[in-house]
């Protein structure tokens, strides 16, 4: 599956629309434009292994140079467009790209990346930007058929940086594999969504993730049409659901969190009857969040719990979340074992790190370090993403939360998350992260960090009538000691917060950066 079969039989099929300014680019476009990329590509001197680099926002031109690499055999590093030029140019340097593609809306970044790096092509696209050569100019002297090389290329996207600096995740690629192998994504989207030629995919969040990267790619390989959201707003994606009759779509619990806290009469307004099939991930989804989002729309909200590093997969559709709530899913790919600080399982229903057995261990470019460490001490090819959770009798895995968010005080662990996903639900709070903040006697304490919802003030009376809120629903010792207010929490479009970011002001620690 690839989209040039679909180029084929139906060349004039939108492949994607942009949501916000309309531009279509038929599945006929994509091919001869992808085709003119790669051939660029290889005019640059980049072959089969090589690796190349974009930093843009969401964008048309996104797609035809990801399936230009692709077809090209190349690793194409997505770069995060929030980055600063440092950031940019440390990935660059650790991935060893030997191109830069910049959108021009990053031009400022840009042209500071340019003149820390020194690479022998830097293109632009979207628009002009001294020093870069426009890839929509440049492609036009390059035919619409394929090169003569053809072979499968792959993304090499790193790690969002929340524990601290980024790791590039760099899987082998095989020599001369056809651009349109299968892969497990295909196989477990084709099992559980039911995703074909007719099928309408709305991506909200930005093409630089993961996630959606490679969800757009994979709907693309199956033939649908996708709609492009260049950024997310909650009243928006409801709007489009209802314009293109969206399908299916793939979101984050902040998402869900942000149309459930729209007022009644904006929810009412748009029809998401359209709506087949949603899937979510990125981050634990608080359960009386998830019970709200069915009801709204109904046994179609699958969940998973995966990694950029693709080392396993636990799959659960609605049915199966609701007899098992709070729950991840059960194993797709590779089988799940929970483990003590020595590597060895525990009993069903007790904690311990998380790790994937039958799979391939993550491969973190220049970072045996941190390979070794994804490892389980006795069972060095079983792999971890650093989570701690437990099983049930069943077989389906709950996650506690990270392993590097636990808070310690007074020798008791306490994950946070819990406490998170009760506080989320109050209706004057926007978003939150609990930490752990220095504590003399204990060690470490509980603390809130609350970002209240628009028109609400911060105030001791709101810090009260909170900690009263989560002391109703939880154990005292998991609830905050203390509450502090934030305007507006660091978290990533992906819905990923940047806890560490928050954690460092309490522990003095002058390394902030969001990498």
């Amino acid at each position: 599956m690839h989209p040039h079969h679909h180029a084929k039989t139906n060349p004039d099929k939108p492949a994607y629309i942009m949501a916000g300014s309309g531009e279509t680019v038929t599945y006929g476009q994509l091919e001869a434009r992808s085709n003119q990329v790669a051939h660029a590509l290889r005019g640059a001197g980049c072959k089969p292994g090589d690796t190349i680099a974009l930093f843009a926002e969401n964008s048309p031109r996104y797609f035809e140079i990801c399936w230009g690499a692709q077809r090209a055999g190349l690793y194409y590093v997505a770069i995060s467009s929030r980055l600063t030029a440092p950031e940019v140019e440390y990935i660059l340097s650790d991935s060893g790209a030997k191109l830069f593609i910049a959108g021009a809306s990053k031009r400022a970044v840009a042209e500071e990346v340019k003149a820390l790096t020194n690479l022998e092509h830097y293109w632009s696209i979207d628009g002009p930007m001294p020093g870069f050569a426009p890839l929509e100019t440049l492609r036009g002297a390059f035919p619409e058929t394929p090169i003569a090389d053809q072979m499968a290329g792959t993304d090499m996207l790193y790690s969002s940086g929340t524990t601290g600096r980024p790791k590039g995740i760099r899987p082998a690629l095989e020599p001369d594999m056809p651009i349109d192998d299968t892969n497990v994504l295909i196989q477990i989207l084709q099992a559980f969504s039911g995703a074909g030629p007719d099928s309408v995919y709305l991506s909200p969040a930005p093409l630089y993730h993961a996630a959606p990267l490679r969800y757009c790619m994979t709907f693309m390989k199956l033939g649908a049409t996708l709609v492009i959201m260049e950024k997310f707003d909650a009243e928006s994606l409801l709007k489009y659901i209802q314009q293109y009759k969206v399908t299916h779509m793939q979101m984050v619990p902040t998402m869900f969190v942000k149309l459930l806290k729209l007022p009644e009469e904006v929810r009412k307004k748009y029809d998401v009857s359209s709506l087949q099939w949603v899937v979510h991930a990125a981050a634990p989804c608080p359960v009386p969040v998830k019970e709200q989002m069915i009801e709204w729309w109904g046994p179609i909200i699958d969940e998973y719990y995966a990694g950029s590093e693709g080392n396993g997969m636990t799959w659960a559709r609605s049915d199966e979340w609701m007899a098992h709530k709070g729950t991840v899913g059960k194993a797709v790919h590779g089988e799940v074992k929970i483990c003590n600080e020595e590597g060895d399982e525990v009993p069903v229903g007790e904690e311990g790190q998380v790790y994937f057995a039958g799979t391939t261990p993550p491969n973190y470019h220049n970072s045996p370090d941190k390979n070794e460490a994804a490892l389980n001490p006795k069972h060095k090819d079983w792999s971890s993403l650093g989570d701690v959770g437990k099983l049930d009798a069943d077989g389906f895995l709950y996650l506690t939360d990270r392993k590097a968010f636990m808070i310690i005080s007074g020798g008791v662990n306490i994950y946070p998350q819990e406490c998170e996903n009760i506080m989320i639900t109050h209706p004057k709070v926007a978003d939150v992260a609990v930490i752990g903040v220095p504590d003399e006697e204990f060690g470490e304490s509980v603390k809130a960090v609350v970002q209240p919802m628009p028109g609400i003030a911060p105030s001791e009376e709101l810090a009260a009538e909170l900690m009263e809120f989560a002391q109703a629903n939880l154990s005292k010792i998991k609830c905050p000691k203390s509450i502090d207010f934030d305007p507006e929490l660091p978290r990533h479009p992906t819905g990923k917060l940047y806890k560490r970011l928050i954690r460092d002001r309490y522990w003095g620690k002058k390394d902030s950066r969001i990498v």
